[in-house]
This record gives C-alpha cells, sequence and structure tokens, in this order.
C-alpha cells in the first residue's frame, strides 16, 4: 500500500506540475515599456564601427518596428521599406558567434541592448518549466525547421518581444511580448500599427 501511495503521489505532483507548466500561473506578468524608458537605451551597434547610440535615434523621424530576439518579421521588410520604416532587432547579448548567425535570419540592423531595456522594465524569464510546455517544443521545432538552431550559451531564458514604435513621440503603437520561448506577433498586427506611423516632417 506505501509504495501505491508514493507512486500516486508522485504522478499527481507530476500532472500539476505539468499543467502548471502549461499555464501563465508561474510566469512573471510583463510591464507596460514606456516611450521614456525605451528611448534612453544605449545600443551597440554591431556593424564595424560598433558605436553606440540612444534607441530613440531608431524611430525619431520615421518610427520603426524594433524586435527582441525575434526573427520572423523580416519576411516583412519589402512591405516595411515601402512604408518608409526599418526594422531593427535588439539582443541582449553577443557571444561567439551568435549575431553572425542570426544575420542569415535577419534582414536588418542588429544593435546590442547590454542592459536589457527592450527585455523589461520588468525582465521576464521562461525558466525551466518552459521545456514541459507543449507550445515551446512546437515553437522549437517551427525554428528548427526554418534552420534556426540557436546556441547553449549566455542568458537564454529571457523572453523578449516587438515594438511598434510612432515617430516623434507618436508612442508606442504595438507591444507584443512573448509569453512563452518562440511566441511570435502577428505579422498582419504589426502591419496595421505600422500604417499608423506619421513620420516627423
Amino acid at each position: 500500500m506505501g509504495m501505491w501511495s508514493l507512486g500516486l503521489g508522485t504522478l499527481g505532483v507530476a500532472i500539476v506540475g505539468i499543467f502548471l507548466a502549461n499555464t501563465d500561473l508561474c510566469l512573471t506578468k510583463a510591464a507596460q515599456a514606456s516611450l521614456e524608458y525605451l528611448e534612453d537605451a544605449d545600443l551597440r551597434s554591431t556593424g564595424d564601427d560598433e558605436n553606440t547610440i540612444k534607441a530613440k535615434a531608431l524611430w525619431e523621424k520615421t518610427g520603426a518596428v524594433v524586435m527582441a530576439e525575434a526573427s520572423e518579421l523580416s519576411s516583412l521588410k519589402t512591405q516595411l521599406e515601402d512604408l518608409g520604416v526599418p526594422l531593427v532587432a535588439v539582443v541582449k547579448e553577443n557571444i561567439g558567434t551568435e549575431i553572425q548567425d542570426f544575420r542569415s535570419h535577419f534582414a536588418g540592423d542588429i544593435y546590442v541592448d547590454e542592459k536589457h531595456h527592450f527585455y523589461g522594465p520588468l525582465q521576464r524569464k521562461m525558466g525551466g518549466l518552459g521545456f514541459i510546455r507543449l507550445g515551446v517544443w512546437q515553437n522549437f521545432m517551427r525554428a528548427w525547421k526554418a534552420g534556426y538552431h540557436g546556441n547553449m550559451l549566455g542568458e537564454g531564458f529571457v523572453l523578449g518581444g516587438v515594438f511598434v514604435i510612432g515617430a516623434g513621440n507618436q508612442g508606442i503603437l504595438l507591444e507584443h511580448r512573448e509569453e512563452e520561448f518562440g511566441n511570435k506577433v502577428e505579422n498582419q498586427d504589426v502591419l496595421q500599427a505600422v500604417k499608423r506611423i506619421v513620420p516627423v516632417q
């Protein structure tokens, strides 16, 4: 009887753990970023010059689509260029060949946000429970089939997102935060937000 009780108890804990991992109950809630918070970020270019700029320079005149570690939006680059809006990626670190590998999946400029402004103001991490979430495995397989393999270096548990930021003081027109690894924004939502950008003359 004792072994059965122990076995059933262990099974019950496992089921509860899997249930909790597949809900948002254990996930830190996203705090909305303010324009002031984002525009103050120092971003280091990953080009030859490695200049550091204030993030505000990316969207001040034309607005911008800024992605915190997503690559799927590259398919919108031509449409964004037609609308005069740049597509920019912000990554939290540059370890080994990480950015070089990322360039083959992303068609815009890449900047390093060492203070993780675009991952905050309340940084969210998936944690080890992410490995038993069904959605994470589905997103992993989608990325793997697309040829993006990532690496096992650095801080991989931090969740990213996508921002569409209007020109001047127009503000944040779209803020999408990953709910789990690989949770992507709908391209149509991005385009609708971009069409609301009013360039500064």
